[in-house]
């Protein structure tokens, strides 16, 4: 299969947060890893120590950069001061993608902090599209988009999710960081099969693949990325490479952290499914 057209590096493989309770790990042990996904935000200061273990993470491994607060689906244009910090931290890091969530979060200069999910319009959809255009003109690199979990639902929707994440990423030329966690999450969360999501969006436009753990409550789920990944994600995740092809991809665990050898190896059981689907085709 060839390389995906919004990254082409099939040679990625599987990666890992960089994440502090690692740093030291990281930088003593000096770990074989193939790439490590940071949070743009944390980043983007002047100086410091997040700063300087970077540029030792940078001197030895390869990075590429994720985002929380780009919030795509807001109605205010993009942030100019927001977007020079982020092109500097591109430049630092000669990340060969970015990353943010397809979301929005803020209302009139007021945040939210967390990242709400869509109406599924068409309006909505060419409104995010002309954000995420303006904003990969500006940094000057490819853009992929990353489906949230959800807890709730707009009754204005006009289509499913999978439908609105392929209408903004067309619209856009963009590419899909598909998130298999976050689709098990909200099928469970609004009663839809997460199969049909996976199969749903166009394969040649996922850059990149993310996998989890949540949490499990009496009524719904939560995506906590503080627990392993289950068998249902895994095989998500399975069918996924099975549509993509050999795709960059990235265990996120954010809470009650572990070591860097249980992170690092729960990351790298990702690899028996590539070579599962290599055998198979």
């Amino acid at each position: 299969m060839p390389a995906n057209p919004f990254n082409g590096f099939t040679d990625f493989g599987v990666g890992i947060g960089l994440r502090v309770p690692h740093y030291r790990h990281i930088l003593a042990e000096k770990p074989v890893v193939s790439w490590f996904e940071i949070i743009s935000e944390n980043y983007m200061i002047d100086g410091g120590r997040p700063l300087h273990v970077l540029d030792q993470i940078l001197d030895r491994y390869r990075v590429v950069q994720h985002g929380v607060s780009m919030y795509f689906g807001s109605p205010e244009t993009p942030n100019r001061e927001h977007l020079k910090k982020l092109k500097t931290l591109v430049k630092r890091t000669q990340t060969p993608w970015l990353t943010d969530h397809l979301c929005w979060g803020s209302v009139d200069g007021t945040y939210s902090h967390d990242l709400l999910p869509m109406p599924y319009t068409f309006e909505a959809a060419r409104h995010t599209a002309q954000k995420i255009r303006e904003v990969r003109d500006f940094l000057e690199i490819p853009i992929a988009v990353e489906n949230v979990s959800s807890y709730a639902e707009f009754h204005m929707s006009e289509m499913t999710e999978w439908q609105f994440l392929t209408e903004v990423v067309e619209l856009a030329d963009c590419g899909i960081l598909l998130d298999v966690n976050n689709i098990y999450v909200s099928s469970r969360n609004h009663n839809f099969n997460p199969l049909d999501y996976v199969n749903g969006v166009p394969p040649e436009r996922v850059a990149q693949i993310h996998i989890a753990g949540h949490s499990k409550f009496e009524k719904y789920i939560l995506d906590t990325h503080d627990h392993p990944v289950i068998d249902p994600v895994w095989k998500l995740y399975s069918r996924a490479i099975e549509r993509t092809g050999r795709t960059a991809t990235l265990l996120e665990w954010d809470d009650k952290i572990p070591s860097f050898e249980e992170v690092h190896n729960e990351a790298l059981k990702a690899n028996q499914f590539v070579v599962e689907m290599a055998v198979t085709s």
